[in-house]
C-alpha cells in the first residue's frame, strides 16, 4: 500500500513528506480555508493536486470530506458525524475523533447560523459567501433564540470568539474588545457546513414557541 502511494505520489510530484504535512493539518484541525494563511492556501493547492489520494485514505478511516471549492474550503467529518453536504450514514458510529464543543460553543454557532439564514435572504452576503454582524445584533440574537445574552466576562467572549475562529467559522479581530457592541465579525460561509439545517429548524422552533409562552402569560 505504502509503495503504490508513493508511486502515485512520485507522478504527481508530491513528496511523501508533503503529503503527510496535509493529512496531518487535515486531522489535527479539520479545517483547511484557502484565504486563511499563505500556508492554508500552499496546503489547500496541494489538495487539489491530490484529491483522490487524499480521500482514498480517509474513507479507510472511514473519516469524510465536504469539499467546498465555491469557497474553497475543506472540512472533515469523523463516522457518525451528520454532515449537511453530504448523503447519511449510520449515526450509531461513534469515535474519540468527534471535537467535542462546549454548550455555550454550540449555542453561538447555532445562533450565527440563524443569522447567516437570515442575511442570505436578506441579500446581504458578500461575493465571498461572508457576512457582517455587529456584537451588539449578535447579543440581541443570542437572547432571543436562546433567552440568555452572551457571557458578561470579556475573558469568556474572548474565548468563544477564538474558539469559532479556529473553526474557521468566524473572523474577528483578536484585539477588539468582545465586549464592546460597537464591535464587528464576519461570520463565514463554513457556518453552513457545520451546521444543519433541521438543528437550526428546532432552534427556531424553540424559539417562536418560547416567544409566544412568554405573550400569552402576559
Amino acid at each position: 500500500m505504502l509503495d503504490a502511494l508513493e508511486d502515485q505520489l512520485q507522478r504527481l510530484d508530491i513528496s511523501s513528506g508533503d503529503f503527510s504535512e496535509l493529512m496531518i493539518r487535515l486531522l489535527d484541525r479539520g479545517v483547511l480555508c484557502r484565504d486563511e494563511s499563505r500556508k492554508e492556501a500552499e496546503l489547500y493547492d496541494r489538495f487539489l493536486k491530490t484529491r483522490e489520494l487524499v480521500e482514498d485514505y480517509l474513507s479507510v478511516l472511514q473519516i469524510r470530506l465536504l469539499h467546498e471549492p465555491r469557497f474553497n474550503m475543506l472540512r472533515l467529518f469523523p463516522p457518525g458525524a451528520e454532515a449537511p453536504g453530504l448523503p447519511d450514514i449510520d449515526s450509531s458510529q461513534r469515535t474519540g475523533l468527534r471535537q467535542r464543543l462546549s454548550q455555550q460553543e454550540v449555542g453561538l454557532i447555532l445562533v450565527l447560523r440563524a443569522e447567516y439564514d437570515k442575511a442570505l435572504r436578506e441579500g446581504e452576503v458578500d461575493e465571498e459567501g461572508q457576512v457582517m454582524l455587529s456584537l451588539e445584533a449578535l447579543n440581541l440574537s443570542h437572547r432571543n433564540l436562546l433567552g440568555r445574552p452572551l457571557p458578561e466576562s470579556a475573558a469568556e467572549r474572548q474565548t468563544l470568539l477564538r474558539r469559532l475562529r479556529q473553526l474557521r467559522l468566524i473572523r474577528s479581530t483578536s484585539d477588539a474588545d468582545p465586549l464592546d457592541d460597537e464591535g464587528w465579525l464576519t461570520i463565514r460561509p463554513g457556518i453552513i457546513s457545520l451546521i444543519t439545517d433541521s438543528a437550526l429548524t428546532q432552534l427556531t422552533g424553540d424559539s417562536e414557541t418560547t416567544a409566544n409562552s412568554s405573550e400569552e402569560e402576559h
